[in-house]
């Protein structure tokens, strides 16, 4: 005769339940601030190219002693400049002998963004998703959520 005691084995259906709970508790949080993160790295790559624009017509200046040159870096007619990437378009406006500003058009997930430069190097945000900051701006590029540049 066998007086051995069963033993239980598996799961309770409370101890599931729990563990449910604390799952659906950690994504509610995580999701959103995951969201938030991919829409951060999207935006550095409208930022980047700005930077590097700004570059290439200060460059551009040195050698001709004007931005509105025909044949330069950026068009005289506002056509698309730089050439559009994967979240951004850019339009360099009508560009004076001193002056030009170089806007930077988001698309898809980050089409409330909108940012500028100046060739004084004024960063501006000229739209951003709710709850990312108060704008428009000339101060900075907002590129975390609350505002902060």
């Amino acid at each position: 005769m066998n007086t051995a005691k069963a033993t239980q084995k598996g799961f309770t259906l409370i101890e599931l339940m729990i563990t449910v709970v604390i799952i659906g508790i950690l994504a509610s949080i995580a999701i959103p601030q995951y969201a938030d993160y991919v829409i951060r790295a999207k935006l550095q790559e409208g930022t980047s190219a700005l930077a590097a624009g700004r570059i290439k017509l200060e460059q551009f200046y040195l050698d001709n002693k004007a931005y509105n040159v025909v044949g330069g870096p950026c068009p005289t007619a506002g056509a698309s400049w730089p050439a559009a990437t994967t979240n951004f378009t850019y339009n360099c406006t009508a560009p004076t002998t001193t002056t030009y500003t170089i806007t930077a058009t988001g698309i898809g997930s980050v089409s409330n963004f909108v940012y500028t430069i100046t060739e004084a190097n004024v960063k501006g945000t000229t739209t951003a998703k709710a709850g990312w900051g108060t704008y428009p701006t000339t101060a900075c590029w907002q590129v975390k959520k609350g505002g902060s540049c």
